[in-house]
């Protein structure tokens, strides 16, 4: 008797769980992540791109390389991976398609639209894929400390007390991922708030 869950069951599942799935070879798992988030990064896409064609492409290829991968798949959080790797795949292309010279224009007529056109550009997925990105380089721990202090917002006592460590060591593990994040991204010129806020020192 098979013992294959329902189309509908892996809507109800959160990515952890399609994630597994993905890497027990699971097809449905792979059709529900990609129906999850096809759509915004297509659009995504396209915003960078400027081609249907070549954005349908590029998520396409990415879903391809996701299943193709799946027995030494290694992500945590599977939307920031998903539009990281997107956006490396459109730096890729246009890197392909355009000669030196106009790429390097293309990065600065980027930068010099970035204070009027942010939303547009440097989207809020963008930079919480890049900074998901170097979090996956650190130590775990340290990760996670960043997690609970940025995206939880809690603090230092109670990250501590939450992962049964000192404070000294909760501040040690974040003041490095501050350090190598501030390194690594406010080369970009990030123009958002958020990334400020981020990147804020601890309290």
């Amino acid at each position: 008797m098979s013992t294959r869950k329902p189309a509908s069951t892996y809507s109800q599942w959160d990515n952890g769980q399609l994630l597994t799935a993905l890497t027990n070879h699971d097809r449905l798992a792979l059709a529900e992540l990609y129906e999850r988030y096809w759509y915004g990064l297509y659009r995504v896409a396209l915003q960078k791109t400027n081609s249907h064609e070549v954005a349908e492409e590029l998520v396409q290829d990415l879903f391809v390389d996701l299943w193709q991968g799946r027995a030494t798949l290694a992500v945590q959080q599977v939307e920031a991976y998903l539009f990281t790797a997107l956006r490396y795949a459109v730096v890729d292309h246009i890197r392909r398609q355009v000669q030196r010279e106009r790429f390097q224009l293309y990065q600065q007529q980027q930068m010099g639209q970035a204070d009027t056109a942010t939303e547009e550009l440097l989207n809020y997925q963008d930079l919480i894929a890049l900074i998901e990105d170097e979090l996956q380089k650190m130590p775990e721990k340290t990760g996670q400390i960043f997690r609970l202090s940025r995206y939880e917002d809690q603090s230092i006592p109670s990250i501590a007390q939450s992962l049964d460590l000192s404070e000294k060591a909760v501040e040690y593990h974040l003041n490095k991922a501050l350090k190598t994040l501030r390194q690594n991204l406010t080369m970009l010129h990030y123009p958002l708030p958020l990334l400020g806020y981020l990147l804020r020192e601890w309290s």
